[in-house]
């Protein structure tokens, strides 16, 4: 069975993602990093989704639903980089700003429903979101008052979700049509 994480875009990310133009559009390609600046998506597998997700003033949004296809450098990616200067993924500039300059960048390939700001994650259901670690121990957020979230580190990272908060937000993006 895949499993599904939650990755948090930053302001800076869905800043320049709404400046190029890329709201309604479905990203083909994500980035994972081996720096704190971008996630890295190492306990991802092809099948397994990700819910990418942007907090907006207390409340927290899903931008776009992911499910992984491959993690390889692929001829979409363009050519690679020769000189520190080259651009990492000259075939993916439209999606740079989801972290192609990141430190050790790799692409991940996706199928994603389009970018969109508008599908929010009820509060309630933010006190119930739980999360999962490879040992098996759970985790919900903290920080959650009156259904809206006063700090984000509990979502900074790349972090799986119980299989019952990952059927929640499925819900939440089906339900946003």
């Amino acid at each position: 069975m895949p499993d599904a994480f939650t990755v948090l875009w930053t302001h800076d990310t869905c800043r320049a993602l709404r400046k190029a133009d890329r709201v309604g559009e479905r990203p083909p390609v994500a980035f994972s990093g081996i720096h704190t600046s971008l996630p890295s998506w190492s306990a991802a597998r092809a099948g397994d989704g990700v819910f990418a997700v942007h907090v907006h003033r207390g409340e927290v949004f899903v931008v776009s639903r992911l499910k992984v296809l491959d993690m390889e450098r692929r001829a979409c990616c363009g050519t690679a980089p020769v000189t520190w200067q080259d651009p990492a993924f000259p075939g993916h500039g439209d999606w740079s700003a989801l972290g192609a300059g990141g430190c050790g960048a790799s692409a991940v390939h996706v199928d994603a429903t389009p970018v969109r700001f508008d599908t929010p994650i009820p509060g309630e259901l933010l006190t119930v979101l739980t999360w999962r670690n490879r040992r098996g121990r759970t985790r919900n957020l903290k920080h959650v008052v009156d259904g809206r979230l006063e700090r984000s580190i509990g979502l900074q990272g790349f972090y799986r979700l119980t299989p019952e908060s990952a059927g929640e937000l499925a819900q939440v993006v089906h339900n946003a049509g």
